[in-house]
C-alpha cells in the first residue's frame, strides 16, 4: 500500500485527495520508472498527441428516438418526438438536440451500427467485442491496448483513465485489458481497486514543494536501491511512484482549477446513480479533455442509464417512460457534448482527439404497452466528432421500421479500426501476443470505415 497522509480535501466530484493517493493496485501501462524524477508541471513542454474518448450509454439509446426517426412508420413504431433540420441538409435529428442539430457540420451520426447481441455489457463499446467472446479470447478493449502499443505520453499520466463509473450489473466494467497484461488496464482515480503501500517520510503536504519531493524521493530511492527491495516491487508499485512524482495528474483530475466559464459551458452533473446505471456527471466530459490534454491517450467514460423499457422493478419502482427518459436525458447529454467539442477547438485539440458515443444496441422499433422501448441487438448507431475524421455526415440507413441496417452497414469493430487508425494503429497488420505466446489480432472486423477519412 502506498498510504501518502495529509488532511482531506474534495475535488468537485467528491474524491478526496486523501483517498485518491491511496495508489496500488493501478493498471498504469507503460509506465516506466526511468526519467521519474524529471516529469514537469503539466502546462510545461505541452507534447501533440492522438487520442479518442469513448462515452459509453448503459442500457443502449433509442436510436429511432434520437436519430434514426420515422414519421412515416405506423403511430406505435414512430413515437412521440418529431424530427428538425439540421446545419447540414438533408440531414434530420431528434427535436430535443436543437443546439446540436445547428452544429451538424461538427458531429457524425451512424445509424447502421451492427454486430451487437442481447445483452447489457459495456465490453462491446470499449473494445468491439461482445462480453463472453472477449473474456474467451482475453481481448484487451481499445484504451488498454494502446497502452501497450504507445505506452505514456508523459511520465506521470497514465495512458488509459476509465471515469466510468460503477454499477450493480454489467455495466460496470471500464475496459479489460486482456492478452496485453494488467499492467495496461485503466487507472480509475475513484475506483474500487485502489491498494496502499508505504512511501516514508514524504506527505501530502510535501507534494506541493516539487523541491523538497526530489530530495526526499532522491533518499528513499539511494536507500532502497543499496538493499535491493526496488528489484522486488511489483510494478504496480512503480507505476503508483511514478504518478506521485509528478503533479500532472492531479491537476488535471481536479476541475476547481479550471476556468469557472469553461465548467459553466458543461452545467453542474450528478454522482447518484440513474437508477440501476451510471450518474449523469457532466463534469467527467470536461475532465476528460483535461485527462487528453495532460498526456492520456484513452478515456473512457459512463453517462445515465438509457435502458427504456419503462417497465417496472423491484420494490414496485416505476421507471419513467421511454419519453420522458429522453425528454430529460437528450438535453444533458447534448450540454456535455457541445461544451466537449468547443472546449476541445479552443485548445487546439479538436483534431487530436476523436470523441465517439454509443451504447451496447438499439431499442425495439414497436413500442411496448407501457411506453418504452425494449432491446433491440440488430442495429444500432454512434456519435462521433473529432480526431481528423470527416464531419457533417450521416452514414447508414435502416428500413422502412427501423428493424435493420438497409444501407451501408458498419460493425462495432469497424469503428474501432477507424478510431486505431487516427492513432496511428494499422490493426490490419498488428498482432500481439496472447497469454499463450500466440500472435492476435485486436479485430476481427479490420476495415476501417471509409467515408470517415
Amino acid at each position: 500500500m502506498l498510504n501518502i497522509l495529509g488532511n482531506q480535501h474534495l475535488f468537485c466530484d467528491g474524491v478526496s485527495r486523501r483517498s485518491f493517493l491511496k495508489i496500488g493496485g493501478l493498471g498504469m501501462g507503460g509506465l516506466g520508472l526511468t526519467g521519474l524524477l524529471k516529469a514537469e508541471d503539466a502546462s510545461a513542454n505541452p507534447q501533440r498527441h492522438k487520442s479518442v474518448i469513448m462515452v459509453f450509454l448503459p442500457g443502449g439509446p433509442s436510436h429511432l428516438d434520437i436519430w434514426d426517426l420515422k414519421r412515416n412508420a405506423p403511430r406505435e413504431i414512430r413515437g412521440e418526438f418529431n424530427p428538425i433540420a439540421t446545419s447540414v441538409p438533408g440531414i434530420q435529428i431528434c427535436e430535443h438536440m436543437p443546439r446540436l442539430a445547428q452544429r451538424m457540420q461538427d458531429f457524425t451520426i451512424i445509424r447502421s451500427l451492427v454486430g451487437a447481441i442481447n445483452e447489457h455489457r459495456s465490453e462491446i463499446c470499449y473494445s468491439g467485442w461482445n462480453y463472453q467472446v472477449a473474456l474467451d479470447r482475453n481481448q484487451p478493449c481499445l484504451g488498454s491496448a494502446v497502452s501497450k502499443l504507445e505506452g505514456p505520453v508523459h511520465a506521470g499520466v497514465p495512458p488509459f483513465v476509465s471515469l466510468s463509473h460503477p454499477t450493480p450489473n454489467g455495466w460496470k466494467d471500464p475496459g479489460r485489458p486482456g492478452f496485453v497484461g494488467a499492467a495496461h488496464a485503466p487507472f480509475r482515480p475513484a475506483g474500487e481497486d485502489r491498494a496502499n503501500m508505504a512511501l516514508n517520510d514524504i506527505t501530502l503536504d510535501r507534494l506541493n514543494d516539487r523541491r523538497q519531493l526530489r530530495t526526499a524521493f532522491d533518499s528513499f530511492r539511494r536507500g532502497v536501491d543499496s538493499s535491493g527491495v526496488m528489484d522486488s516491487v511489483d510494478l504496480y508499485t512503480r507505476q503508483a511512484m511514478e504518478v506521485l512524482t509528478s503533479n500532472r495528474l492531479l491537476k488535471a483530475l481536479d476541475i476547481e482549477l479550471e476556468d469557472p466559464k469553461v465548467r459553466q459551458r458543461y452545467g453542474k452533473g450528478s454522482l447518484d446513480p440513474v437508477d440501476d446505471g451510471s450518474p449523469m456527471h457532466n463534469e467527467d466530459f470536461l475532465m476528460a479533455r483535461r485527462l487528453v490534454e495532460s498526456g492520456a491517450r484513452c478515456v473512457t467514460i459512463s453517462f445515465g442509464r438509457w435502458d427504456t423499457h419503462s417497465c417496472r422493478k423491484a420494490g414496485d419502482l416505476a421507471y419513467k417512460n421511454n419519453f420522458m427518459q429522453l425528454r430529460e436525458y437528450l438535453p444533458r447529454l447534448e450540454q456535455c457534448l457541445i461544451a466537449l467539442v468547443d472546449d476541445l477547438k479552443e485548445r487546439g485539440l479538436y483534431d487530436d482527439v476523436s470523441l465517439v458515443v454509443w451504447g451496447e444496441m438499439g431499442r425495439t422499433p414497436r413500442i411496448n404497452p407501457n411506453g418504452g422501448r425494449d432491446h433491440w441487438p440488430h442495429v444500432s448507431g454512434c456519435i462521433l466528432s473529432g480526431g481528423g475524421l470527416k464531419m457533417g455526415q450521416m452514414l447508414g440507413t435502416t428500413n422502412r421500421l427501423g428493424e435493420v441496417a438497409q444501407d451501408n452497414p458498419i460493425h462495432y469493430q469497424e469503428v474501432f479500426a477507424t478510431l486505431y487508425r487516427q492513432l496511428g494503429i494499422d490493426v490490419s497488420s498488428i498482432k500481439l501476443p496472447d497469454f499463450n505466446g500466440r500472435p492476435q489480432y485486436l479485430l476481427e472486423h479490420r476495415d476501417y470505415v471509409r467515408d470517415l477519412v
